[in-house]
This record gives structure tokens, sequence and C-alpha cells, in this order.
């Protein structure tokens, strides 16, 4: 699994869950491939990240599109910065 696969991946299984609570585990996910990451990648990495998580949360069920939903807040904010 690469380096960016693998935050996928921690995204992918918190955005299924759906569970509210785990929000600041998506954000540190997010931040810990922020750190992890060289300047130069970071903000199209996170775009890519984006782009997978936009087409698979459409089939989920509610409370894990609430949950994409503040993800990709997140991520837009990172990308602001």
């Amino acid at each position: 699994m690469g380096h960016i696969d693998s935050f996928l991946h921690n995204l992918r299984r918190l955005i299924g869950k759906g569970d509210l609570n785990s929000l600041q585990m998506a954000e540190k996910t997010i931040e810990e491939y922020w750190s992890a990451t060289p300047v130069r990648a970071r903000k199209s990495g996170l775009i890519y990240i984006q782009q997978i998580l936009h087409e698979e949360h459409s089939a989920a069920g509610s409370n894990s599109r609430e949950f994409a939903a503040l993800v990709d807040a997140y991520i837009e904010i990172k990308l602001a910065t």
C-alpha cells in the first residue's frame, strides 16, 4: 500500500462507519497526511483523495454522507492554507 493509499484507506473506513464521534480521527488522518507529504505534493494529493471520496460517498448511507461532507469541508480548509 502506497503512502497516499494508507491515508485514503483510513478515511474510507471512517466515512464508512459514519460515526460523527470519529471526526477528530479523520481530521488527524488528514493532518498526518499533510505532515508526511512533501510540500509540493500536499495539495495535489488532497485533491486526489477528495475526488476519490466524492465518487464513493454518493452511494453511502446518510450518516456516511454527512461524515464525508464534513471530511470534505476539512480538506477544503487545508487546501486554502
